[in-house]
């Protein structure tokens, strides 16, 4: 049987959706990843890793089904290069409202965003508590890995290689090469960045607000030179055994153990 809810039909929905059906919703993002990469890479990524991750998952016994991918959201940072398509906050918010009520006429209780896109993460986050409170939903963010290369395994991007750098290069010559062109690939990692050790991304104390033309023209935020499929695809496993590890666990999660959800 197919784990996609939109090759069920309405009724094939209405009878195989359950309360311990796990509902995953890939989100990606369609914007500029420099002259290398494929405006859809984070779409992508996502989608890719998803399908994989409930198949793996559904074979280790999850009820998980699919969504079609999101791929149209919060890429404000990349509003400043041509083909980025992206939604203002208000209305990614106002989606995914709109998605987590229409999951409602199902039985399933269970809804997880599967995101490729790190513009995502916080409004996600957001959402996630909003489709809790007003629908009682349980609902989940989850990633999937990307570190930056450490010039060991790969170039050394210094923490920094954040958006089409050493890992989604590698990741995407995996999935789907024909639309990389690594001819075009140079490194642009702001290495000044590394001399703050309080102000950054992730997992600095202090964030900030950035344009990815901040750092550079091209909007690159690491090194792709050194990318390559082999790497690629020992990511994607890893990223697919962590996805549906995670399944697992959300399939018996329980806020009060033996309560009504």
């Amino acid at each position: 049987m197919t784990r996609r809810v939109d090759e069920l039909s309405g009724d094939a929905a209405s009878a195989v959706l359950g309360p311990d059906s796990v509902i995953v919703l890939p989100t990606g993002a369609v914007e500029h990843h420099g002259p290398h990469l494929p405006l859809g890479t984070d779409h992508v990524m996502a989608d890719a890793v998803a399908t994989a991750a409930v198949q793996r998952s559904v074979a280790r016994g999850v009820d998980a089904w699919l969504l079609p991918p999101l791929a149209y959201t919060k890429s404000d940072e990349h509003s400043w290069a041509p083909g980025t398509m992206w939604l203002t906050a208000e209305t990614l918010m106002a989606t995914l409202v709109d998605l987590g009520r229409s999951l409602t006429t199902t039985r399933a209780r269970k809804l997880v965003f599967l995101n490729g896109h790190g513009g995502n993460v916080a409004l996600l986050n957001v959402a996630i508590r909003e489709l809790r409170r007003r629908f009682g939903l349980q609902t989940f963010v989850m990633g999937f890995p990307m570190p930056p290369g450490d010039g060991v395994d790969g170039p050394d991007e210094l923490g920094l290689g954040i958006h089409g750098g050493h890992g989604e290069t590698s990741l995407m010559l995996h999935l789907r090469p024909e639309l990389v062109d690594l001819s075009l690939a140079r490194r642009s990692v702001p290495e000044h960045l590394a001399e703050y050790r309080r102000i950054g991304f992730h997992s600095k104390p202090v964030t900030l607000g950035w344009l990815s033309n901040d750092f550079d023209p091209s909007g690159v935020i690491g090194d792709p030179t050194g990318a390559n499929a082999a790497h690629g695809a020992a990511l994607f496993e890893h990223a697919v055994e962590e996805s549906a590890r995670s399944l697992e666990e959300i399939a018996r999660f329980e806020p009060r153990r033996g309560a009504e959800q």
